[in-house]
């Protein structure tokens, strides 16, 4: 009985021990040494729930979705009532492309109130061709919780990919009126509208919360957005004058495209470069190249490379691989628009993280695009100090988000970046006919161009003819558009890689 009993303490003290190691690896941002503790352990202690939890975690950190699936499975079969380990299986199914409904209503009945779980589970359910069901649970929650931001954000965007975009916002109207003095909710709701370029209702809102609410400098830098994103030049510089010495990132934005459109790059120099040094850099470096371009300055030339950082790559696949990715890209693309906050015009753009799936076939594509990503790396020129490509460790790559495009006759990109990125891309899936696709350049990607409401006549540095199995590879930082084309279906896969961390 005492032999038993020390094995039994010894198991647990190991278990523990392997535990406590695999946390510290996570925390040091080591998530693969993590599972290299915790594998062998699974196998030592199978029936310990606490470790097939956190070998979840620490494959859902290395983005290794189904594996993580795999493992919070186990910890629900060994513990169904940890409401954590559920609602973490649910959403390792959901972003593996798997079944997760279900899940999501089980980890709801454990922790009703968790709004991250109803939120998941909308998801789910819409992902599943639940839309109906997917939006009444997020009507009946905000009902309840009026001030819940993300739900809002949620069901917006389930409204607008539907193809509502007059009421998609009809949500945020009836919160307002329960919550007349929620700044927070207002603006969240200004926003929204404000990304559809509804400057007459985003200005209502506006002025309907100052009533309500006072003077806040949140709404007059609302004002300030409108005035300058619309047009309204004699409101907007007075508007600029009373907030001279205001410490704002959002601000200093505005300000950099607004003396852009003014034809007045000096006068923004000085502010988009010191952005470079806040949380706001990724979003000032491309203003920045569009500055020194309009200036001569050949600092543009060190930021977006001579030739720019952008490469075209052929990707080790089959003709049968491209079919057979292609066919799964079209039954993802269900929306009827586009979110509203994305690039994309006449297409369709998918939700949930493409690379994450689990279909073979996506991650037979994925570990192709990682062969040449790191291809793409090796071929840097050496760390650069202070830039936003260049002067980033060259470590572990791992992808910010990942997606899918379907454009149409006639569609194409508006010129964007990618602030959550440090390496955007395009993979060329399938393509119309050359005489579908209409004279060259049609449908092709080019780099350099600014984004036509600046109104600035600055040629595209280069761009890349799309070609199926191709890969185009570019700093998240640099203005890309995608030329409009004739006719037929243009279909590509799209990723941005994380910045790494030092």
């Amino acid at each position: 009985m005492n032999h038993a009993m020390n094995d039994a303490m010894n198991d647990e003290l190991n278990v523990r021990d392997g535990i406590g190691k695999a946390l510290e690896a996570m925390r040091a941002g080591r998530a693969d040494r993590a599972i290299e503790l915790l594998e062998p352990l699974s196998r030592q202690s199978p029936r310990d729930a606490r470790v097939w939890q956190l070998l979840g975690f620490a494959s859902r950190d290395e983005q290794r979705m189904p594996e993580a699936a795999q493992a919070f499975a186990q910890a629900v079969q060994r513990h169904p009532k940890d409401a954590k380990s559920v609602l973490a299986h649910a959403q390792a199914r959901y972003e593996s492309g798997l079944p997760a409904a279900q899940l999501c209503r089980q980890a709801l009945e454990l922790d009703p109130d968790n709004l991250a779980a109803i939120g998941g589970c909308a998801a789910a359910l819409a992902a599943e061709d639940q839309k109906r069901a997917a939006e009444n649970l997020l009507v009946d929650t905000l009902a309840r919780r009026p001030d819940w931001l993300e739900g809002h954000k949620a069901l917006s965007a389930l409204r607008w990919t539907a193809g509502d975009t007059e009421e998609f916002v009809r949500s945020y109207t009836a919160a307002c009126r329960k919550l007349p003095q929620h700044v927070p909710l207002r603006l969240a709701w200004f926003r929204q509208v404000a990304q559809a370029r509804n400057w007459p209702a985003a200005l209502a809102i506006i002025e309907a919360g100052e009533r309500l609410c006072g003077a806040q400098p949140a709404f007059v830098m609302a004002r300030l957005f409108i005035a300058a994103e619309s047009g309204a030049r004699a409101q907007a510089e007075a508007l600029f004058e009373h907030t001279r010495d205001w410490r704002d990132e959002v601000r200093d934005l505005a300000w950099i495209r607004h003396c852009l459109r003014e034809r007045r790059p000096a006068e923004a120099a000085d502010v988009a470069l010191a952005l470079t040094r806040t949380p706001s850099a990724r979003l000032a470096w491309p203003y920045l190249s569009l500055i020194w371009r309009l200036l001569e300055d050949p600092r543009a030339l060190w930021l977006d490379g001579s030739p720019p950082y952008a490469r075209a790559m052929e990707v080790d696949l089959t003709s049968a691989d491209l079919a057979e990715f292609a066919a799964l890209l079209r039954r993802l693309h269900t929306a009827r628009a586009p979110y509203i906050e994305q690039s994309v015009r006449g297409g369709t753009q998918t939700d949930r993280p493409l690379f994450f799936r689990a279909e073979p076939i996506v991650q037979r594509v994925r570990a192709r695009l990682l062969d040449a990503i790191r291809e793409y790396v090796a071929g840097l020129p050496p760390f650069v100090e202070g830039h936003p490509l260049l002067g980033t460790p060259r470590t572990q790559l791992l992808f910010s988000g990942s997606w899918s495009v379907r454009l149409l006759s006639q569609g194409y990109n508006v010129a964007h970046t990618h602030p959550m990125g440090w390496i955007s891309s395009a993979f060329y899936v399938s393509l119309p006919s050359t005489a579908q696709m209409g004279p060259a350049p049609a449908g092709w990607i080019r780099f350099g161009t600014p984004p036509p409401e600046l109104g600035l006549d600055l040629p595209a540095y280069a761009q890349i003819e799309p070609r199926p199995g191709r890969l185009a590879l570019f700093p998240s930082t640099l203005w890309h558009s995608t030329v409009p084309f004739d006719d037929g279906e243009r279909l590509v896969a799209a990723f941005d890689v994380r910045p790494p961390a030092y």
